[in-house]
């Protein structure tokens, strides 16, 4: 036998909840009741339900902001509302949509209603859990194969290595050499992949240090100076004389510059410029020193649908020609930095290419 369905009351009046409880008895669900909006959110976890009946008129927290706050958290969002009141007019039935409710009861209950709402809530609901067990599964055996791929990498690599060693033709050695480079792109990328996989899941732990972030910012731009070179791509440099120090995980926010810069010099057409700016922001009494950083190119510019999406996995934005796209590196950047409680955003550059700044907590 399956588990029963759970659904929570939410109402101040216990005589509402007996009337639901009466109307629902031969149905078979575990019924819960809690008479305030309070108490009803911090039960969630402990009752974990599949549909929530919520009334609207409530004393110190109604039915809307209630509904605001469950649908704000990611945990619960996905749980089916259904608003049970004695609203009719249009626009306080609007203002409940607008709070993330799902549907609407009116009073007094009517019983085949009220069956027919659950039973259909619950169908979605229900779909929702099969979605999410099939994506868990998929996320599941994509962390495998990712993890599976590291001892062949290791084995190509180690080869390379070994290959160094031997006599062999200027074209055969650069050969080595690109293939080298290759497997370590592919290492990071995989890198990217598990570190996602972590934050989606929660579970990524953070190896914070002090980190300088003017120094870190030089040491990357430098690794990169050759690619520039090669491109005939100016590296322009901002830094500010102020401490630029937080706390975070060296290897991950080195990941993130690494990907903005390698972004701005894919994208940048010969004899153009990339400038990168660290800076502070002013001192301001409301919120936490910031660290700003912009990484700022000459491309082709992302268009205004792009820059909805562009932050979210497998989306690459404007497609040009011999530029390799995954579509993982923005989405890193975001999740990492949301991770450490900083922020990206991007704009445009005039008059053409994009500005992508980053804000992080000052220590």
């Amino acid at each position: 036998m399956g588990k029963k369905p759970v659904i929570l009351v939410i109402d101040d009046e216990p005589a509402n909840f007996d009337v639901i409880e009466i109307l629902l008895f031969k149905d078979g669900y575990e019924l819960h009741h809690q008479d305030n909006g309070a108490d009803a959110i911090a039960s969630l976890d402990r009752i974990n339900p599949d549909i929530i009946l919520l009334d609207v008129m409530m004393p110190d927290m109604d039915g809307i902001e209630v509904c605001q706050q469950i649908k704000s958290d990611r945990q619960w969002q996905h749980i089916p509302i259904i608003i049970v009141t004695a609203l009719a007019d249009k626009e306080d039935l609007a203002r409940c949509l607008d709070a993330g409710a799902d549907d609407f009861i009116s009073k007094p209950i009517n019983s085949t209603e009220l069956r027919a709402r659950v039973i259909s809530m619950l169908r979605i609901k229900s779909q929702y859990d099969r979605l999410q067990e099939t994506m868990l599964l998929r996320e599941e055996m994509m962390q495998t194969i990712v993890h599976d791929l590291r001892n062949p990498l290791i084995g190509i690599l180690l080869g390379c290595d070994s290959l160094r060693g031997l006599e062999l033709p200027d074209r055969a050695t650069r050969r080595i050499d690109q293939i080298s480079k290759a497997i370590e792109q592919m290492r990071l990328l995989i890198d990217d992949i598990l570190t996602i996989g972590r934050i989606e899941a929660n579970k990524l732990i953070l190896n914070r240090t002090k980190i300088d972030m003017t120094d870190l910012t030089k040491t990357v731009l430098a690794g990169f100076a050759p690619i520039a070179q090669r491109k005939q791509i100016a590296i322009v440099s901002e830094f500010t004389d102020e401490p630029t120090y937080i706390s975070g995980d060296l290897y991950l926010i080195r990941r993130v510059l690494d990907n903005l810069i390698d972004n701005a010099l894919k994208f940048s057409p010969q004899k153009s410029s990339v400038t990168i700016k660290v800076g502070c922001l002013p001192k301001n009494p409301d919120r936490q020193d910031l660290i700003k950083i912009q990484v700022i190119d000459e491309g082709v510019g992302i268009s205004s649908h792009q820059k909805q999406v562009i932050f979210e996995k497998y989306e690459v934005g404007n497609i040009v020609l011999g530029v390799s796209q995954i579509g993982l590196g923005l989405s890193f950047c975001k999740m990492t930095l949301e991770a450490h409680q900083g922020s990206i955003s991007v704009t445009n550059n005039q008059p053409q290419g994009s500005i992508f700044t980053i804000f992080l907590n000052r220590q």
